[in-house]
């Protein structure tokens, strides 16, 4: 079976402050902005990783989603209970000081797992929990 990842979604809350933080803080590229029905999708990605993207999307933008769930999903990204996105780097230390001095949310500062890795936390500016690992085979 011939099988990828194209997309992903992260709920944001303000696709302004968002766009911020994905492409002038983590240096992805914006790939598509579009706005229908008062909503927004905000499309990022790695340039080492064309196939792959992100989509920036307000919680609950399933159109069949009733006023309570939607309410209900915001009140979940407010309280940053929501998912985000696992990102790999060369260089965890580093992508950690360039994130924190934009000020960031940290959540974990680098540090060596038992299982291997080398990785750091942060919060997105709607709460979204990201981490960022560095593998083995690229440490110091």
């Amino acid at each position: 079976m011939d099988l990828t990842l194209h997309q992903c979604f992260i709920a944001v809350d303000d696709h302004d402050k968002a766009l911020t933080f994905y492409r002038d803080v983590l240096g992805l590229e914006v790939r598509n902005d579009v706005e229908f029905e008062g909503m927004r999708w905000v499309t990022v990605g790695s340039p080492l990783q064309p196939d792959v993207e992100i989509v920036l999307e307000p919680p609950a933008a399933n159109p069949d989603a009733s006023p309570a769930d939607r309410e209900a999903m915001a009140r979940l990204l407010a309280k940053g209970m929501l998912r985000g996105v696992i990102f790999s780097t060369t260089d965890c230390d580093a992508l950690f000081a360039r994130v924190q001095k934009h000020g960031a949310d940290v959540v974990q500062e680098p540090m060596d797992q038992p299982y291997g890795v080398r990785d750091c936390a942060f919060r997105d500016p709607a709460g979204n929990l990201l981490r960022f690992v560095e593998r083995p085979r690229n440490r110091r």
